[in-house]
């Protein structure tokens, strides 16, 4: 049984991406795992003001949520990052979170790959929904996931799930037209393997 974090990052309550990320959770707890879905729209979460606190010891400046989200980060196994595509890129409420990551990190006296420090290893997924379904559409948010999360936080990827062609971004939401809720389902069933409790 592996400790499932989802970190659903904007979007509508039950929009295309909280129903792909329930989808996934879904899928994740029928195989045994133990899952826990966080919306950060109720989340107050900044973004990284670079102050450096952390870095002596200190607690972080901002006196926001991201504190009470550090345990979670920490015991997690597996952490999904659930985002609608914005501007061509994850929400800026993702954003905000990974670039608070930075309080998690030690300092490395052999960083490869001209890091500066080393991060508590974890594995990832990408869960993202899109109107549009072009071969780009999410070009430039795998990009800042796998660069980001994969090569230098160095995050280890269980996969990613890019549910594009969602409807109208002015309309109701139109996931359950499509295959991916199913997928996402199958991808939490599957992400550890096929084996059942």
């Amino acid at each position: 049984m592996k400790n499932i974090l989802i970190l659903l990052g904007g979007g509508r309550a039950n929009g295309n991406t909280a129903q792909l990320a329930e989808a996934f959770q879904k899928g994740a707890a029928e195989a045994g795992h133990a899952t826990e879905l966080i919306s950060l729209n109720k989340r107050n979460i900044n973004g990284c003001t670079g102050c450096n606190a952390c870095r002596y010891g200190k607690p972080c400046v901002q006196k926001d949520d991201f504190s009470s989200l550090i345990p979670k980060i920490k015991t997690a196994d597996l952490i999904v990052f659930a985002s609608p595509l914005y501007f061509w890129t994850i929400s800026s409420k993702i954003k905000a979170l990974i670039e608070r990551f930075y309080c998690l990190a030690e300092k490395d006296s052999n960083p490869p790959l001209g890091r500066y420090e080393t991060y508590p290893v974890r594995d990832c997924a990408l869960l993202m929904t899109a109107a549009d379904n072009f071969f780009w559409t999410f070009e430039q948010a795998v990009s800042y996931y796998q660069f980001t999360m994969i090569n230098y936080i160095g995050f280890r990827d269980k996969g990613m799930l890019l549910a594009g062609g969602c409807g109208d971004t002015n309309g109701n939401p139109q996931i359950t037209k499509t295959a991916h809720l199913q997928a996402a389902y199958d991808f939490g069933k599957t992400v550890y393997g096929t084996q059942t409790p």
